[in-house]
């Protein structure tokens, strides 16, 4: 099948390049001519494990073509809107302006008969619009809304292999089409078709039942600070209740990405405007305790350095979450900011993430040796849980340093092997 994928940035890309593998004829239109001539010569504008060979596959195969054209769509029988929605800057909202103006050019060279699929992240409310817009202008196209559902560093198998899909449309029938060209290849994926503001809502909702279970573990982890309490343990212990579970209960410096901080906004900005702020409060309140959480990190690293001023302070990962190069709202930057501002001599490590975070924040330092990062240190700090950091031996690089000192702020590491080897440990919720 001849589709388009209009919007080349991490969704569009995995979403075309996966599809292409497939077999289907893919174009990908994107406005932005320098990432189009990256995904042109083989290059990836971002990381995601096992993309990259992907796309290599589907150059040679020649089943996927990138432009900045948008007439080149004209003969595609299915077109995926996967459109950035941030945050508005004039407040919480989500920015709609791309979304719309990649539907409006999709409306104006779509052949009849074809189906625009949107995959972006909106308000409930928009899919519904978008629908009465399209009706008023090309009657006998059809828009679907199908949220994506991708977690980074794991983009590829989602795609091919989703826990569900969800479709929103007019009528059932309407959704046929893509339901059947979602089946030809995840046969056996739960499928949910229905209304648009129910597709709509299923993401966020989602989103903000995951930050709702990180919150509160991190709201606990306050607690076990007051109290002496142990909040890896109690998140075992109340995890193993299967009404509950043990997912997304890691206590620590917070979540992070291009998705739940400002989804979560957006889902309280829409529920303003639709009267019912008071019914979605309780998000407020997890928004304030995800940045405590980072407040937290670094006033335990300055009660562990007194004066931080010309002290080295060893980053472990930039990136919001492993297996990803994403540094957007990362805990883990905004630490390594803080303290940079207040005086540290602060160094950061990431496998993957180095050239994103030195682009969003060039006055820190950066350094790709995972050993020159951990020399001379007067303080360690793991903030993102690559494997690379959680297998380091701690007898081999406890030489390193000069004061071997390190924070878990992801509660990952084995406490007994690093105290053994004679580190000394610090993390939220925890006393070691």
């Amino acid at each position: 099948m001849k589709i388009s994928v209009i919007g080349a940035g991490y969704l569009g890309a995995t979403h075309a390049i996966c599809m292409a593998s497939l077999g289907h004829e893919v174009v990908v239109v994107d406005v932005d001519s320098e990432k189009i001539a990256l995904l042109k010569g083989g290059t990836l504008p971002f990381f995601e494990p096992g993309l990259s060979e992907l796309l290599s596959s589907v150059l040679e195969t020649k089943t996927i073509s990138f432009t900045t054209d948008i007439t080149a769509i004209s003969e595609c029988a299915i077109n995926f809107l996967c459109i950035g929605t941030p945050q508005n800057r004039e407040g919480i909202a989500a920015d709609l302006s791309a979304l719309e103006r990649a539907f409006d050019s999709v409306l104006s060279v779509a052949k009849s008969d074809s189906i625009i699929v949107g995959k972006s992240t909106v308000p409930v409310g928009t899919a519904q619009r978008l629908a009465r817009e399209l009706s008023n202008k090309k009657s006998d196209t059809t828009l679907n809304w199908n949220p994506e559902f991708l977690r980074e560093g794991h983009a590829v198998a989602d795609t091919f292999e989703p826990n569900r899909i969800v479709i929103g449309a007019l009528a059932p029938s309407d959704a046929r089409v893509l339901a059947d060209f979602y089946r030809s290849f995840s046969p056996n994926t739960p499928q949910f078709i229905t209304n648009f503001p129910t597709a709509e809502l299923v993401k966020v909702a989602a989103n903000a039942f995951l930050a709702t279970k990180i919150s509160f573990i991190n709201a606990m982890s306050e607690i076990a600070d007051a109290t002496g309490a142990d909040v890896t343990v109690l998140a075992d212990a109340i995890g193993i209740d299967d009404r509950i579970g043990r997912k997304f209960l890691g206590a620590g410096i917070g979540f992070g990405g291009g998705c739940l901080p400002k989804d979560i906004r957006a889902f309280l900005a829409r529920a303003d405007e639709l009267g019912l702020g008071e019914s979605l409060a309780f998000l407020q309140e997890f928004d304030l305790i995800n940045q405590r959480a980072r407040s937290r990190a670094v006033a335990v690293a300055l009660k562990e350095l007194g004066n931080p001023k010309g002290k080295k302070v060893a980053i472990l990962g930039a990136a919001f979450k492993p297996e990803s190069d994403d540094v957007r709202d990362s805990p883990a930057l905004e630490i390594a900011q803080t303290l940079a501002a207040l005086g540290a001599d602060v160094v950061v490590n990431d496998p993957r993430a180095l050239a994103s975070a030195a682009e969003k924040v060039p006055d820190l330092t950066y350094e790709e040796s995972i050993t020159q990062t951990l020399q001379g240190a007067e303080l360690t700090m793991l903030l993102t849980e690559w494997n690379e950091y959680r297998s380091l031996d701690p007898e081999k690089v406890i030489g390193l340093v000069k004061t071997p000192t390190l924070f878990d702020g992801r509660n990952v590491l084995d406490v007994g092997k690093w105290q053994t080897a004679g580190w000394k440990l610090l993390a939220l919720g925890r006393s070691l």
